[in-house]
């Protein structure tokens, strides 16, 4: 399957093509089906996948709001409305009509990343000039400065956001700026598949096999720091 992202209007807005990847035949509507093929494409298991039918439960609603009063009885996402979905306690880059907010993704950035200046990135054998990240000590403090009042839902939306994209991007540890830049307009999912496709894959994210290897050879989750001990070890000898 090709990229369609070449054969979309022009005038969408960062939302839509955030969610473009999902909508398979470029109808303008993501069925709950589109979204379980989505989430296998980019590597999450089958249950995870089956997982993300939450999504349409929650919010086919709001964006079947744009057509019809009645809910659609096929829990089906409409893309053309797909801003009257946002919910509260989120990070405000989109505004209320899904257009992305260049300074405050940049403001999130700069107020909410903790690492060191001179930190750098390691993927593969190239080293990246550091350009901005976030550890996950820094998405729990930014969801909760985010968090409003009384809102248990958004709070729960947030988290599963975030918690899906640490998942699918990670690296060191890290989600990276350009990477979340990149998740933000959807251009990632397409080079996520695209990668996937390849011999070497996507060396970027984190699994169960992740989680459960550095859990029994490390005594750890975080995998990365393990890493990084092997590697200052193997530096002295």
């Amino acid at each position: 399957m090709s990229n369609p992202l070449t054969n979309l209007p022009a005038n969408l807005t960062a939302l839509q093509l955030h969610v473009a990847f999902w909508d398979y035949n470029n109808d303008s509507i993501i069925t709950p089906v589109e979204i379980y093929n989505g989430f296998r494409d980019l590597g999450f298991s089958i249950l995870f996948s089956i997982g993300g039918l939450l999504i349409p439960l929650f919010f086919s609603y709001p964006t079947t709001l744009g057509h019809s009063w009645l809910p659609d009885p096929f829990f089906r996402i409409y893309t053309d409305s797909i801003h009257k979905a946002k919910h509260g306690s989120d990070s405000g880059i989109y505004d209320s009509d899904g257009h992305l907010r260049e300074p405050l993704f940049d403001e999130m950035f700069a107020k909410m990343d903790s690492s060191p200046r001179d930190m750098e990135a390691e993927c593969g054998n190239e080293t990246s000039k550091r350009e901005g990240s976030l550890g996950v000590g820094d998405l729990f403090r930014l969801h909760a400065r985010n968090r409003v009042a009384a809102d248990p839902a958004g709070w729960s939306f947030a988290a599963m956001e975030w918690w899906t994209t640490w998942l699918l991007l990670q690296r060191d540890g890290r989600l990276w700026k350009d990477d979340l830049r990149a998740v933000y307009d959807g251009t990632l999912f397409w080079k996520i598949r695209n990668e996937r496709m390849e011999e070497e894959g996507w060396r970027q994210g984190y699994s169960y096999k992740d989680w459960a290897g550095s859990l029994w050879h490390n005594g750890t989750w975080k995998m990365w720091e393990a890493n990084n001990t092997q590697i200052e070890q193997a530096s002295r000898e």
